[in-house]
């Protein structure tokens, strides 16, 4: 099997402030984190920006700059930033920082879909900030969109114009199709970068038999052109990253993804869980790719071709 490369979801739009207080939300707390996670063994760091006063998703390119720079002085890990945003943002506000910060890499979300976040309301009744709870209750209204002429402008806007490659996020069958369909374009190219996104309320679910048939789907509409991540939101995180190591894939885990180190038991940072998932896959006979293995793995401009 070749190496394989742990990618870090560092602190996401899902969680809020309250489920947690290890959840980095201020510039230097993400750019510690980040750090951290990459010291850990993470080749890619995926990352999201916060409003530093609440914790809020946020699509303000300061706010990106408040940890971008800090990143990239303190590690060669591969930066890949979010095109996703939070699904309360229209496409230019998401694509607003990624496109001052020009990274290496980029998350897109194959398709539009519902985004249930409501059942996390259950856990508490107390909140350090007046908009958590509204924007989990809100939630069963709510859908992320990405639609064919979204994914264009994502692929042009960021690829074709300033040189980033794909974390190409499917969260169901039929994303791999959607991602078929550009290939067949002449949009995306190889080598293909697949997440398998697992477990959220609007996808499909983290269990194991699904992650086989998501990886003989792939197998067939993309034959030796792609390699495969997986990323499962909640408890099955560690379990599911296993799975994909097993089965020759790579492995993403984070706060974004989730909260906890254990049953029970929150993670108190980023680098925790990929001290976890390295013990694992390392055990299970699988070399740790370095960020520049990483790199070459994925055809990436590299980190001079950034612009933060």
């Amino acid at each position: 099997m070749s190496k394989i490369i742990i990618s870090c979801a560092v602190t996401g739009s899902i969680h809020t402030p309250s489920m947690s207080p290890y959840l980095p939300i201020t510039g230097p707390q993400i750019a510690e984190q980040a750090i951290g996670a990459a010291k850990a063994g993470a080749a890619i760091l995926h990352l999201h920006a916060r409003d530093p006063e609440n914790g809020k998703p946020s699509s303000e390119v300061d706010d990106y700059m408040g940890f971008l720079p800090g990143i990239k002085a303190g590690t060669d890990a591969i930066v890949n930033l979010t095109t996703g945003g939070s699904a309360v943002m229209s496409i230019e506000q998401r694509l607003a920082g990624p496109l001052r910060a020009e990274p290496e890499m980029c998350s897109l979300n194959m398709g539009t879909m519902n985004f249930a976040l409501y059942p996390m309301l259950g856990k508490r009744t107390e909140w350090l900030f007046d908009w958590e709870e509204p924007f989990l209750r809100n939630s069963d209204d709510l859908v992320f969109k990405n639609t064919p002429r979204d994914i264009v402008s994502v692929l042009q806007l960021m690829g074709q114009d300033r040189g980033a490659r794909f974390e190409l996020e499917c969260y169901d069958v039929g994303h791999l199709y959607m991602l078929r369909h550009f290939v067949d374009r002449g949009l995306i190219d190889a080598p293909i970068f697949i997440q398998f996104v697992m477990g959220v309320l609007g996808g499909i679910p983290a269990e194991p038999e699904h992650l086989t048939h998501l990886k003989k789907t792939a197998d067939g509409l993309f034959g030796d052109s792609y390699t495969f991540s997986v990323l499962a939101a909640g408890r099955q995180q560690m379990a599911m990253a296993a799975m994909a190591a097993g089965m020759g894939g790579h492995v993403r885990v984070g706060l974004e993804d989730n909260l906890y180190i254990s049953r029970g038991q929150l993670a108190e940072s980023n680098a925790q869980q990929v001290e976890k998932i390295r013990s694992i896959v390392e055990a299970l006979g699988r070399e740790v790719a370095t960020p520049d293995e990483a790199r070459a793995m994925l055809g990436l401009k590299g980190q001079a071709g950034v612009a933060f």
